[in-house]
């Protein structure tokens, strides 16, 4: 469930891989796009995180192979969510990509997306040596 309504301007805390050049290749065209909301999206590199992702029941490791994101839900708690649920929550916030935010929340195109992706990470941090 993912806990945001459009255009709620809730702080999101992104929690990925500084390390990777394309992760901040995205970061810097995501902001782009949300120049409006650059202020509530705080981003956090997983490479110097690990006492707060285990704080918030994430395995650092886990979070070099998926995309972690902390959103506010409506009654003040936090909830984290990951992989294309992170995806879909931040693209809604941005006019450009909010519909490619439907469109990757589709049943039939969630779990290829979702495997494509896996694979990528998992090949980008073999060929890293950091897996």
């Amino acid at each position: 469930m993912i806990p945001l309504k459009t255009g709620t301007k809730k702080v999101i805390k992104v929690y990925y891989d500084q390390a990777c050049p394309s992760c901040r290749k995205d970061r810097t065209f995501y902001e782009g796009l949300s120049q409006s909301t650059n202020d509530s999206v705080h981003w956090l590199d997983v490479n110097e995180q690990d006492a707060c992702l285990i704080e918030k029941g994430i395995d650092p490791k886990q979070a070099l192979l998926e995309l972690f994101i902390e959103v506010e839900n409506e009654d003040g708690s936090t909830q984290i969510l990951s992989e294309i649920d992170a995806y879909i929550v931040l693209m809604q916030r941005t006019r450009l990509l909010k519909p490619f935010s439907f469109i990757i929340g589709l049943p039939v195109v969630r779990p290829v997306l979702s495997w494509l992706y896996r694979g990528w990470v998992k090949r980008r941090l073999t060929m890293q040596g950091r897996i």
